[in-house]
């Protein structure tokens, strides 16, 4: 009787965290649809500024005067922005953030290059805030990001760059395909490029065409210079921005999933233990049925 107990015990605990997985999967599955739209309410104005900022880059005077897309002769400091959660149970969500920042670490040291990370996320900063540079950190608002949030980032990072602190800029963050896929990326914020930026933005018909943009003359006021400036800067805003709400609909994802999946394997071992309970009930009270016919037997003797 005693394996009877356990076994109900088991089957008690198991149908308990069954419940809290579901109720989880239930939160993020409300949650992602407004994360989901946020993000994608936001793409249109990334891709309206980068349209503008490629046509002014045009003008070669202006894009070699300007500090945000000027190359640094060597590169000896590397800036990783790693985006992740607050929370965890949340599948792979932070582990591959971390890895991948890891990753480039480690191609940084082999060159000798140095590496300051800005953490985004609870999680991130406690796992590198042990055997990292980290010099700036986010924690408490991983779901729901603000701009002024990335405003901090975006400042810190084009003061950087252009005081020569560093010279080269990662982004690693989940994109959110749709409510069930989540895909990582590391964008490469600065030195900016703009013909690789041209590359993945468009419009083109296939890969195989070359990029088409905007192509007229425009008088610049005050220059094209400080014009593509501001530009510069605004894009790195906004690309920072759309990656905190990229990641918080992203987080919402792997966690719905991470949740679902937690709640079929309940599921599984609920039944697996169940069929456990009677197979071991039934042999119960078979042995007390024997025990039961072998003592009546015993008295008619």
């Amino acid at each position: 009787m005693a394996n009877l107990r356990e076994i109900k015990k088991r089957i008690t605990s198991t149908t308990s965290m069954k419940q809290i997985t579901r109720t989880m999967e239930m939160v993020s599955t409300a949650k992602i649809r407004r994360a989901l739209e946020r993000a994608y309410a936001a793409e249109p104005y990334k891709d309206a500024l980068t349209d503008v900022m490629l046509t002014v880059a045009q003008d070669a005077e202006a894009a070699g005067d300007a500090p945000l897309l000027a190359r640094h002769d060597a590169e000896r400091r590397v800036l990783v922005v790693a985006i992740a959660s607050d929370r965890g149970l949340a599948g792979g969500f932070n582990v591959g953030v971390a890895r991948e920042a890891e990753k480039i670490m480690h191609a940084c040291a082999e060159k000798g290059e140095e590496v300051e990370l800005i953490t985004c996320g609870r999680k991130p900063t406690e796992y590198f805030s042990r055997h990292a540079n980290v010099v700036m950190h986010f924690e408490g608002s991983s779901a729901e990001p603000t701009l002024e949030q990335a405003r901090m980032i975006a400042s810190y990072i084009t003061h950087g760059y252009t005081s020569g602190d560093f010279d080269r800029v990662e982004v690693i963050y989940h994109h959110a395909k749709n409510r069930v896929d989540q895909v990582l990326r590391v964008e490469h914020l600065l030195p900016l490029d703009t013909e690789m930026v041209a590359l993945a933005r468009g419009p083109r018909k296939n890969e195989d065409e070359a990029p088409t943009r905007i192509s007229s003359s425009f008088a610049f006021v005050p220059s094209a210079e400080v014009v593509l400036g501001n530009l510069v800067s605004s894009y790195v805003l906004t690309v920072i921005h759309q990656a905190l709400i990229d990641s918080a609909a992203s987080e919402q994802g792997a966690r719905r999933k991470a949740m679902h999946s937690a709640t079929d394997n309940a599921t599984a071992i609920i039944a697996t233990l169940t069929r456990t309970y009677n197979r071991v009930r039934q042999a119960s009270i078979t042995t007390e049925i024997n025990e039961i016919v072998g003592g009546a037997n015993a008295l008619e003797e």
